[in-house]
């Protein structure tokens, strides 16, 4: 069979890291083992039935059969408005301040091939989701690592970043709470963030995928909410993490207008918009009641409580997470990301995710996630201190 040679843009694509663990994973359970996946980043709740059921009602309405507005329904987008009304105080215009994606993930990957060209640089946090070097990738641009380190909460400090590099950077990446260290970032931290990106031209890329799950009685700020803000940059929201949407697909990016321009623009090209039933159920999640969002991030604090309180007693220790369903553990002595992970896998059937999958200084710790049931949780962490690493 003739094998065609893939583009450049397909050969600048990074690997896929966590492939290889998902088929670990998989083969283990082929063979009978039973894997506590502490690894996966995906919810573990079913959607709210209130917002199956718009969907099953809007799914009849034949309006919704043909294509969808190219650029979304205007109820999507003023549902959004609200939300930011509601919750963050942030006026929007549905019009000009709103674009609906095909889940947060696409925006992320679309906005690097909007503001991007060859030799470009974006500033991309590190440990961070790998998706955004994905879409750095397909631009054909070059990433400059911010680290994250724990003596700074894990925070880029923005001078250690050259004159060179701020010269040539066009695009900064962002992600509080954070993927992977459950690290949350406050105001002041997105003032500096607002006068070091105006000072060198910089748009700012926040992805709050995570922006509901706050622990402690503490709401997350978003971005938007400081002044300047929206003149620096965009925010892009996902209903997967909030509403255990992840398999709709369904997401938004607000702020700065020529920014949101270049997303409706590309993705004209790309897409007719979602189905508009999903859109309906989606606007639904962001207006009505919100019950279900707090009863989720009381479920997630439990997980997180006991999670601590278990690998406490272990002699395992990391910093307990103020928001996202991740915690950030290091590794224990004599032992890196991968080989750590590879032992619980392989004689726990715990798996994790280790940081080197999310930069270079992500070395040295994993992520555990809180996707799962606490009994589970507990189990996972009954089996790990049967390994006698922490001393």
């Amino acid at each position: 069979m003739k094998t065609f040679t893939a583009s450049k843009a397909i050969q600048r694509l990074p690997d896929q890291y966590f492939s290889t663990l998902e088929k670990s994973i998989l083969s283990l359970k082929n063979q009978g083992y039973d894997v506590i996946n502490l690894a996966q980043g995906s919810p573990d709740q079913p959607t709210p039935k209130h917002i199956i059921q718009s969907l099953q009602t809007a799914a009849e309405e034949p309006l919704y059969h043909t294509y969808s507005p190219f650029q979304g329904f205007r109820f999507l987008k003023e549902a959004a408005t609200k939300y930011y009304k509601d919750h963050f105080n942030v006026d929007l215009d549905p019009d000009e301040e709103v674009c609906v994606l095909f889940g947060g993930k696409g925006g992320l990957v679309e906005v690097s091939q909007c503001l991007l060209d060859e030799g470009d640089v974006a500033l991309v946090p590190d440990p961070g989701y790998p998706d955004y070097w994905s879409g750095v990738a397909l631009a054909n641009a070059k990433m400059e690592m911010m680290p994250l380190r724990a003596e700074h909460q894990f925070l880029p400090q923005y001078e250690e970043i050259s004159k060179e590099v701020k010269a040539k950077a066009k695009l900064l990446f962002l992600n509080y709470p954070n993927n992977p260290t459950g690290a949350v970032a406050h105001r002041s931290f997105f003032e500096k963030t607002v006068d070091f990106a105006s000072d060198n031209d910089i748009c700012v890329v926040h992805d709050f995928a995570y922006g509901a799950l706050s622990f402690d009685g503490k709401q997350h700020e978003s971005f938007l909410q400081v002044p300047g803000a929206k003149e620096t940059g965009i925010e892009v929201y996902t209903l997967s993490k909030t509403y255990n949407m992840a398999g709709w697909r369904v997401g938004f990016a607000v702020g700065n207008p020529s920014v949101i321009k270049m997303l409706n623009t590309i993705q004209d090209h790309l897409y007719v918009s979602l189905f508009g039933a999903v859109q309906r159920a989606a606007a639904d999640a962001l207006t009505k009641s919100q019950k279900h969002v707090d009863d989720l991030i009381n479920m997630y604090e439990r997980r997180r409580d006991l999670l601590m309180e278990k690998a406490g007693d272990i002699g395992w220790h990391g910093k307990t997470p103020q928001g996202s369903f991740f915690a950030w553990f290091p590794c224990p002595e004599g032992y890196d990301s991968d080989t750590f992970a590879s032992k619980l896998l392989n004689e726990a059937h715990v798996a994790v995710a280790p940081g080197r999958g999310f930069g270079e200084h992500g070395e040295g710790y994993i992520r555990l996630g809180l996707v799962n049931e606490e009994k589970r949780i507990e189990e996972a962490l009954d089996r790990v201190a049967k390994l006698n690493v922490f001393k």
